[in-house]
């Protein structure tokens, strides 16, 4: 009688666990998507002079960017700033690498399991835009991608070239977030000498 009810119990507590994991699933990917409406509205109100207004009054952050990978069907708005805080509403430019339609390496970070869950499903040669403030459209052609660990600090350098970075968390179905290793996508900008069949303008 006793273990019968301890079995209940036990099968009810895992239960219980099971709708909060859910709940807290659904909870991080809508807030994902609605905040990303709301700095999606703001980046369209940005000048070239001003800058994208905040998304939200109480924001700490600021659109810089828009980034579109056309074979996934990914469209996003980047925010300055790659710390956790920022990360939770949108992919973020890291501060200190070049900025969104400067020359150099421009790496942006973002979660894998909401923003940047498409990068495990790129491959060479796909085609990825961003749209600095200035409103000009990069192509960039994936070039590389692979799993490294997380104090591996020349993925911010400059490499001499004009490239993308793309950061996040690694593996993609890993039950804690964080963990020693990121997984990179590199992607070289496109240009007169290329001869990457991926380097062909694509409306965002």
């Amino acid at each position: 009688m006793v273990w019968r009810w301890m079995l209940q119990i036990a099968a009810l507590l895992v239960v219980c666990w099971g709708v909060t994991q859910m709940a807290r699933g659904a909870y991080i990917h809508s807030k994902a998507n609605l905040a990303q409406a709301l700095i999606r509205r703001a980046w369209t109100k940005a000048s070239k002079k001003g800058g994208a207004p905040k998304p939200w009054p109480w924001a700490d952050t600021t659109p810089v960017a828009r980034l579109g990978a056309p074979s996934q069907r990914v469209e996003l708005v980047v925010l300055e700033g790659g710390s956790g805080r920022t990360l939770a509403f949108g992919p973020g430019h890291v501060t200190g690498t070049a900025m969104p339609g400067e020359h150099g390496n421009v790496v942006i970070g973002g979660h894998r399991d909401t923003h940047f869950r498409f990068l495990k499903d790129l491959k060479r040669g796909d085609l990825l835009l961003l749209e600095g403030p200035d409103r000009e459209l990069v192509d960039y052609a994936v070039t590389e991608m692979s799993v490294v660990d997380r104090e591996r600090g020349d993925l911010l350098r400059d490499f001499g070239d004009d490239r993308l970075t793309l950061i996040t968390c690694y593996p993609f179905d890993a039950i804690r977030p964080g963990g020693p290793e990121r997984y990179v996508v590199t992607a070289l900008r496109c240009g007169p000498f290329s001869n990457m069949a991926a380097c062909q303008h694509a409306e965002m």
